[in-house]
This record gives structure tokens, C-alpha cells and sequence, in this order.
């Protein structure tokens, strides 16, 4: 493992729960990802910042020749810029003394190379031998990661001022990624919600995604990914293209936040394990196709370089003993930690009442919906300001959002034009058909509410943010917010110091005994996903065979987690709930199962 500054990183949260995290916290040595699909936000957002630091500002169209990429490109160079600043006073404030310095040094990991300099540092006596340690250590200070993110299946094709498509070049990801490469950063680029080839092969025009002559790549890539076999597949195939994966981010499919992936019933111990069999591999196999691209193109690969890609995992980590479960069994260099930090007000910005809802929540008012427009489940909180704003609009006959963004346009049941299904010119057509196709009754109400469900993820998801920086009014900005499961756990605003601690296994611990283990937690929500699947799959036959190799892929997750259950505990780890959650879930998916098969044989006796 590479001598990272933090064993953690803060992945991406919506739109905007994380859109200014490297500005709060990347001088403290703290790895954070950045949407950059809503480039409309990143812009105010960026007039905010440049008068808070008194740096230029001049505002970029909406309608500006490639106006999308460049605002993208402005608002990540002004990160990069705060970043370096503000990493630059941290470098020259003194040893000895309490301030932001000392606080970087604190908050790294026991472990870190760069704390024990510290710690020497400390224990130094005063004179030149101790203030030329004192200049190599602050030389040796180095800001977190600015990390951007790509959702793939958001490529809208963008309009030119006439309402005539650009091109290909000018999709949403392409612009994004454009954004993104020709910026500043020396940082990563993560992808995430599936593969977009036509993406990828796009990354091919810029130098920044190869190494240079020092054998440096600028701009690295971090897919995130839902299995081995995936991380195979796009792995060799960027590397066709010489492009080379740094990192492969696994995140638990339902025990997350944000937008659902759920697997075919693949449980995160088994797909953990996997990777660590096979991890090998993700080099060996990439790697010399990766040197033939350079051969063929005439660029310097260098010699005797062994590269080996970093594997990480987030989604629904609680405490220390779980992070060594991770780290030590499954080998894992890393983990991510993405709801906790909405509850740090140092780290994300939220506004005060929803963040006093989600200290509020519980496991009933944390749900996996059906907001997303992109017909995703999505993890949601419930009574939220969006979902208040839409009952709203409903009852006033204005059901549905004017779709003043169209991120995710891509419905064209009633128009030749893709539109959201979020969208009032969508939700009324729909609730129309609804109205003349149903008869009174549970099916029909069942029917609307799919469609009410619906949620303006693209505006709503960065209100939260607007609000908390004085940049728009509660009243006027709607808000959405994306929390996994396993927030419902934190109950109250935590220091950065705390948080951290929590992380690394120091101080008290933040959460109660009786929460479950993350493994136990995931074997719940996916016996939840089950039911829900086999409920949706009525009168649709060619559904069944995938739901039986569900059932079949959970029992074999059952058996191994059985094993987990029966190893020693690391400290913290809760894994009599592991037992617990494997009988009582055991039992509860062999019933729904069976109660499947009974159905199918009556429909083929009918």
C-alpha cells in the first residue's frame, strides 16, 4: 500500500453534499470527491467562493461556446487555488503551538509515516537539529485529493442556443470529463453507475491520462465497480487504450448512500473476498497490454514498473473494528465514509434543518425509493424539503418539477424529445393515462404513487448546499439529500476530530452497542430487495430464472458469513448480530422463497 496520508477517503454525496468538502477540509491532509455534473451549481458556487477568498470572478454563460466544460474547468482550478492557499499558511505556521498545523499532524493515522516524523519532532530539543527537522517536515505537508466525479449514465447530449444537439463531444460526461482534464488538478477522476465506453475512449485525447516522462500520471482513474468480473472487463479494456486503473472503489450494493446498485444477490464478504483472491490479476493482466498501446504509439513506458491498482470499499462502515475487518481479512487499502460526514458541519454543507432531520433519523425515515428519474432505487430521507415540495405542487395541480436542468432527461413515452420523468410535462401526461386506463383502487393508487414518487434530483440535490452558504433562501430552494442506512445510527453533530477518531479506533466510541455489524445490516436490506424484486415480478415469467439465482447467490453469502461470525472480533465489531441477522434473515428469505415457487407452480397448474 502506498504511504497515503489518511487511510480514509469521503466519497462523492449528491450533487452537492460534498461539492465544497476539499475546500474545508483537503489542508488537512483529508481525500474528498466532487460531483461535477451540475456545472450550473459549481458556478454559483464558484462566485460564492471567489468573493469569500477575493480572487477574480467573471461569469460564464449558460449559452457560452462549450460553456458546460469550461465552468466546470473554473470551478476546479478556484478549488485547486483555495487549496494551495490555504495549505501554504498551514505549512507556515509554527510547530508547539495549537493551530490548523498541529491539527494536521494530529488527525493522520497512528500508523502514518508522516505522524511518527511528527512525533520525533516533538520529542526533539530545541536547536538546529530540531528546526531543520521542523523544515523538512513541513515540506513533507501535502493537501488530501481533490477527486471529481462522473456518474456515466448521465451523457445527456447537449443543445446549441437554436436547440440543435452539439455532437457527441458536447454530451454532459464528455463536457464533465473535458471539465475535468483540463483543469489544474492533479488528482483522480472517479467513475461510477456502470460503463460508458464511448466515455472512455474519450479520455484517449488528453495526455494528462498517461504517464509523462518522469513516469507520473496527472490524472488517474478510479472506477468504481460491483464486481470482479466488471472490474475485469473495463479494466482491460481502458487498457487497449493504454489507460491505466490507480484504483478499484467497491461499494456495497443497498447498505450505501445515494443512488442503489444493488447486486444479483452477491453480498459484499463474497465480492470482497473475490478481489482478494484474484487481485493479482488486476495487474498482471492489464499491464502488458498497457506498455504494447505505449510500443505502438511511440511513448515512453517505464522500465521495470510493477503497477498494481489499489482497491478500496465503502457503504455502511460504522466504527475501527469494522475497518479492520476490511483491511486485515480482505486485504483492503482503504475505506470510504460518506453519510457519517453529514453530520459533521466542518466537512459538508447542509442546511440546519435537514441536518437536524437526519439526526433525527431512524431506520423507518431512511428508505430506498424510487426518487431517481434515472429508475434507480434510491436511498432516501423521508418528509425531506423536496418531497414536501413536491406533495405540494401535487395538490395545487402542478404535479412534477418545470425541469429547469434536464441532467436526466431520457423518457420518450409521450414526446420524441427525451424528457425527465420528474418532470411536470411528464407527471401529467402520466397520471392522465393513469386516470383513464385504471379502475378506482389499490392497483391504481399504487400506479400514481410510482409516478409522484419521482424527484428533481438535479436541482434539489444542491439546495442543501445553496442554503448553507447564504447563496439562495430555504423558502425558494427545495431540499433532497441521499443518506445510507447506517447514518440512522449517528445521532447528533460530530467534530471533524471526532469523526476521524471514530474512524482510526480512537477515543470513545460514537455508536451503541446494539447497532448491527455492517455485513449483518447488508443481509437484511437484501432479503428486503428480494421481497421487493419477487413482488414486482408478478405475470413476468422471463424475471424468474434471475430471481432463483438470486436466492441460490444469497444461501451461498449466508455460508460464508457463517464463518465471519465464528472468527475472533476485532474490537467494536458487533458480530453476534451477524449470527443473528443470518438466522432470523435465513429464515425470513427461505419463506419468501418458497412462497415463490408455490406462486409459480400455481400459475403452471392454472
Amino acid at each position: 500500500m502506498a504511504d497515503t496520508i489518511h487511510n480514509f477517503h469521503i466519497p462523492v454525496m449528491g450533487t452537492g453534499h460534498s461539492i465544497d468538502t476539499p475546500i474545508r477540509l483537503a489542508h488537512l491532509g483529508i481525500t474528498s470527491v466532487i460531483s461535477i455534473i451540475d456545472d450550473i451549481l459549481l458556478e454559483r458556487l464558484r462566485k460564492y467562493y471567489t468573493a469569500q477568498y477575493n480572487l477574480p470572478f467573471e461569469r460564464i454563460p449558460v449559452k457560452e461556446e462549450d460553456g458546460r466544460a469550461k465552468r466546470i474547468t473554473a470551478y476546479l482550478d478556484m478549488v485547486h487555488d483555495i487549496v494551495e492557499m490555504k495549505m501554504d499558511r498551514v505549512r507556515s505556521l509554527p510547530f508547539f503551538e495549537k493551530n490548523e498545523k498541529t491539527r494536521y499532524f494530529e488527525l493522520l493515522p497512528d500508523t502514518s509515516s508522516l505522524k511518527k516524523a511528527y512525533q520525533d519532532l516533538m520529542a526533539t530539543k530545541p536547536g538546529e537539529l530540531r528546526e531543520k527537522f521542523a523544515h523538512e517536515l513541513s515540506q513533507r505537508m501535502r493537501p488530501g485529493g481533490i477527486d471529481v466525479n462522473i456518474m456515466v449514465k448521465v451523457d445527456r447530449i447537449d443543445m446549441d442556443k437554436h436547440g440543435k444537439p452539439l455532437g457527441e463531444g458536447f454530451s454532459d460526461a464528455k463536457a464533465a470529463l473535458r471539465g475535468f482534464a483540463k483543469s489544474k488538478l492533479e488528482s483522480a477522476m472517479v467513475f461510477s453507475a456502470g460503463i460508458n465506453q464511448s466515455l472512455y475512449g474519450y479520455m484517449t485525447k488528453y495526455q494528462d491520462f498517461y504517464r509523462n516522462h518522469e513516469g507520473e500520471i496527472k490524472k488517474k482513474i478510479i472506477l468504481k465497480v460491483s464486481d470482479f468480473r466488471s472490474a475485469m472487463i473495463q479494466g482491460r479494456y481502458m487498457a487497449k487504450k493504454g489507460l491505466e486503473i490507480s484504483e478499484f472503489r467497491i461499494e456495497s450494493g443497498l447498505n450505501c448512500g445515494g443512488h442503489a446498485f444493488a447486486s444479483p444477490g452477491h453480498l459484499l464478504p463474497i465480492l470482497l473476498q473475490d478481489f482478494k483472491d484474484k487481485r493479482k490479476e488486476l495487474g498482471t493482466q492489464f499491464q502488458p497490454i498497457i506498455k504494447r498501446f505505449y510500443d505502438k504509439m511511440g511513448l515512453n513506458y517505464p522500465e521495470n514498473l510493477e503497477h498494481h491498482p489499489e482497491i478500496t470499499v465503502q457503504g455502511g462502515i460504522g466504527n475501527h473494528g469494522e475497518v479492520q475487518r476490511l483491511e486485515k481479512d480482505f486485504g483492503m487499502d482503504r475505506t470510504g465514509w460518506a453519510s457519517p460526514f453529514l453530520l459533521v458541519p466542518e466537512a459538508t454543507p447542509i442546511d440546519s434543518p435537514t441536518r437536524m432531520q437526519l439526526m433525527n433519523s431512524t431506520d423507518d425515515t431512511l428508505y430506498l425509493s424510487g426518487a431517481s428519474p434515472l429508475g434507480v432505487p434510491f436511498n432516501n430521507l423521508k418528509d425531506s424539503g423536496s418531497e414536501r415540495w413536491s406533495k405540494e405542487r401535487y395538490l395545487k395541480g402542478k404535479p412534477g418539477s418545470p425541469c429547469p436542468k434536464g441532467f436526466l432527461v431520457s423518457n420518450t413515452e409521450f414526446t420524441e424529445k427525451p424528457i425527465c420523468t420528474a418532470s411536470t410535462e411528464y407527471m401529467t401526461q402520466k397520471l392522465a393515462q393513469i386516470e383513464s386506463e385504471y379502475a378506482p383502487g389499490e392497483e391504481k393508487d399504487e400506479a400514481v404513487n410510482k409516478v409522484l414518487a419521482k424527484a428533481c434530483l438535479c436541482e434539489h440535490l444542491g439546495s442543501g448546499a445553496l442554503i448553507s452558504l447564504g447563496i439562495a433562501p430555504a423558502k425558494r430552494s427545495p431540499q433532497a439529500i441521499c443518506p445510507g442506512p447506517n447514518l440512522s445510527w449517528f445521532n447528533r453533530n460530530y467534530s471533524l476530530e471526532e469523526m476521524v477518531d471514530q474512524i482510526y479506533g480512537r477515543g470513545k466510541e460514537l455508536l451503541s452497542p446494539d447497532r448491527p455489524h455492517m455485513f449483518a445490516k447488508e443481509i437484511q436490506l437484501y432479503v428486503d430487495h428480494f421481497r421487493s424484486l419477487i413482488h414486482d415480478a408478478i405475470d413476468t415469467p422471463k424475471t424468474y430464472p434471475s430471481l432463483h439465482a438470486f436466492y441460490d447467490n444469497m444461501t451461498k453469502g449466508f455460508e460464508y458469513c457463517k464463518s465471519i461470525a465464528k472468527s475472533v472480533s476485532y474490537p467494536g465489531e458487533n458480530l453476534p448480530s451477524l449470527s443473528e441477522a443470518i438466522e432470523k434473515q435465513g429464515t425470513r428469505l427461505e419463506e419468501i422463497y418458497q412462497n415463490f415457487k408455490a406462486r409459480i407452480n400455481s400459475e403452471v397448474t392454472a
